[in-house]
């Protein structure tokens, strides 16, 4: 693993943990308030670009995450403007990104 690759990483859990702040209040906080909704899809942008610039070694080393998927969705994100749907944001908060840092801890702590 590069130290690039290492950092990158490191800036995904880093957002997941923030998220996790963010979001603890549950979903009904987190669908009223305007502020938390911003921050949260301000982190998941930060997740998918840096799942972008991870290398395709480690990305074929950890084949098993949906690196494409991660990307895509910060692009939708990013290019969406005002047609962020908070429904989908709040489901990959609760179904996904507790198994992302999970993995990406796990990558973390078998490159040292």
């Amino acid at each position: 693993m590069t130290d690039r690759d290492r950092l990158y990483l490191q800036h995904i859990v880093e957002a997941i943990a923030r998220i996790e702040r963010f979001t603890a209040d549950g979903r009904a906080a987190f669908m009223a308030d305007e502020k938390t909704q911003s921050a949260v899809v301000r982190q998941l942008e930060i997740i998918g670009e840096a799942a972008k610039r991870i290398s395709d070694p480690l990305k074929q080393s950890a084949a098993d995450l949906p690196w494409r998927e991660i990307a895509a969705t910060r692009d939708r994100l990013i290019h969406g403007y005002f047609t962020v749907k908070l429904e989908i944001v709040w489901n990959v908060v609760e179904r996904d990104l507790a198994g992302l840092k999970r993995r990406v801890v796990e990558l973390l702590a078998g490159a040292r």
